[in-house]
Parts: C-alpha cells; structure tokens; sequence
C-alpha cells in the first residue's frame, strides 16, 4: 500500500516517516511540504541516511490522489481542512495529525482555534481517532482525525472510570507536563533552550485548544459532564507527556478495585500498559514507542482518586497513533509497525 505524507518537515512527519519506513504492509511513496522543495530529507535529517532518499515535493493535490491509498496530515491547523475534499473524492484515505476534524461543534472549534472550521459534512465524517476506544465499524470510513497528544494521555487515563461513573466528571483537574518538542518545529521565545533549560512553566492557562476536544470526548461517555480544568506545563525534556489527574470518587472504592477495573477495561490493548499497586510510570518508560502506561491510586481521606498517565507525544501522541488507526482502518494487526520497546535511558 502506498502512503504520502503531506508536513513531511516538522517532528510529526519526521516521525511518520520513521515508523513507516519498516511497516510490513505500506511504503512511503512520496513526501510533501511548503518548504525544501526538491531538497533531500536527510538535508533537514541527517538521522535518516541511509534510509530514505526521496526528495521533498510540492504539495500536488491532484497527483497525490492518483497515486496513493492513504494520506496522513500533518499540518498546522487549517490546511487538512482545506484539501481532505479532494482526496476523499478520489477514493484515497485521510488520516489527519491536526486538530481540523476533531471537534464537532463548529463554533468552539472556531473560540478556541481562532480559524474558521472545516465544513460540516468533512467533520461529521471523522472518526475520533483514540484507538483503543473507537466504537464505529471502520469499514467504510474514509476520514480519520488523529487525537492531540494532551487528550490522548488523558482521555486513556480516564475513560475506565468516567465510562463506569465512578467519579464526578466536573471535578477532573487534568495537571499536564510535555517536553519541548510539543511546540512543533517553529523557532519562538517560548521554546528557545536558555528559556526552557533549567526552568519549568505553565502555560495557555484555561486557554489550550485542547481543552474542548477533552471535554467533548468525555461529554459523550458521560452526558452529566460540563467541564475539566485543564493547565498545561514545559518541562525541560524534549520527549514525553506526563498527566497527573485528580477526581472525586462518586462511591467508595479501592485502591484494588481501580486497578481490577483497569486491566480489565484495557485488557485486549497491547499499547496500554496498567501499573501494578505503588508502581508509577515515567515518560523515560515509553520515551520513543507507542505505549500509554498508567497508574491509579485512591485517598480513602480525601475521597479522591488520583490517574497518572504517560506517552511519548509524538509516538503515542502523534505519529504512532496515526499508524495504529492507519493498521485498523485498513485491517491490518493493530501493532504492525509500531511494536517496538522504548527508548532507555
């Protein structure tokens, strides 16, 4: 199967790129972006001599369609929205990184992106791509929208216990660290090495754009939720996704009990890995690979339970997500591709 990869410059395509290289089922057919145009990738990415040689092209929206089974998107916010038409038209998949089809509702889209939406009918066609909790037959779906990587730690952290109504959804405080390579590849002050080396901060405080696609995802598991506060943090690492979440239990339950239910509700996914009783996971545990791994504990005193989460954010995050979704879409082993250990130390 051939796949072209449309963002092929920044960390996500990079990383799409990495994974897809040693996919036993799809080959890298063509590679585009805005930028480099006819320059070699390895030019930008000396770590993939010797691997890949294709030059960077321009973004041929007509040609790309006829030669392809499946596009993956990823673009800044707005673009995927106005060019998945043209590729849907033509009977070739979209699997989208950015954020264009992930909220239903056009007008938070438009509040908390600051763009104006995808169409309606593109967006309602989208599957929400959080794989281990995608309910729709995939077989005649076309459209992907692949998670951000804040929700993903979270909403797999989540879900056991907001799905079983074991907590009161509009007391989730979602507490979230990600390393610098979040940012994307665009030079800022915000991600300079003297500003984020040695130094640790918040920010986008109940302003992240990610805020209304958590609470969506968790409105349509349990229609009684309003809301989560949600504070994104830099960490000085370049890798990774740490989510410490705190909720009120709506029942008293045990620590044992919690995790009982989380191996169960996880059991038949490979990616999700449940921590045993006083055991709690780093993002060193799953730094380069596709695994969600996550704990649960529960404060008989306060009658809160607290979830931590961890993911590499552009594996599990970004890239490697879209290759899980790409592997179920098509009918392949959902692991195809993307079984390998993390990176250590």
């Amino acid at each position: 199967m051939k796949a072209a990869i449309i963002g092929a410059t920044g960390y996500g395509g990079a990383e799409l790129i990495r994974i897809l290289h040693t996919h036993p089922h799809v080959s890298i057919h063509s590679v585009h972006a805005t930028t480099m145009i006819g320059e070699s990738l390895t030019k930008n990415y000396s770590h993939m001599r010797s691997f890949i040689d294709k030059e960077i092209e321009a973004v041929d929206i007509e040609k790309i369609r006829k030669e392809v089974d499946v596009v993956f998107t990823a673009t800044p916010s707005g673009v995927a929205a106005n060019m998945a038409e043209e590729f849907l038209s033509a009977g070739v998949k979209v699997i989208d990184l950015s954020g264009d089809f992930r909220i239903k509702n056009p007008d938070i889209y438009k509040e908390w992106y600051k763009i104006e939406p995808a169409k309606s009918g593109l967006v309602n066609q989208a599957v929400y791509g959080l794989t281990e909790w995608i309910e729709e037959d995939l077989t005649d779906v076309n459209l992907i929208s692949n998670p951000g990587c804040f929700p993903t730690s979270a909403l797999l952290g989540l879900a056991p216990v907001v799905k079983s109504g074991l907590v009161d959804t509009n007391s989730i405080i979602i507490d979230a660290k990600t390393g610098v390579s979040g940012a994307g590849k665009g030079l800022s002050q915000a991600t300079h090495y003297s500003e984020t080396n040695d130094n640790f901060k918040a920010y986008k405080i109940n302003q992240h754009q990610h805020t209304p696609e958590i609470e969506e995802k968790i409105k349509g598991w349990n229609n009684k939720s309003k809301f989560v506060t949600f504070t994104p943090h830099l960490a000085p690492m370049t890798r990774g996704i740490m989510s410490t979440m705190y909720m009120t239990a709506t029942e008293k339950v045990t620590e044992d009990q919690l995790i009982e239910l989380y191996n169960e509700m996880y059991k038949d996914d490979y990616f999700v890995r449940i921590r045993k009783k006083g055991e709690y996971p780093t993002t060193k545990d799953v730094s380069g690979s596709n695994f969600c791994d996550i704990s649960i504990t529960y404060d008989e005193r306060t009658n809160r339970i607290t979830v931590i989460s961890v993911i590499d954010n552009l594996v599990k995050g970004a890239s490697g997500q879209a290759v899980q979704n790409m592997n179920k879409l098509f009918g392949f082993e959902e692991k195809a591709g993307i079984d390998f250990m993390p990176l250590f130390p």
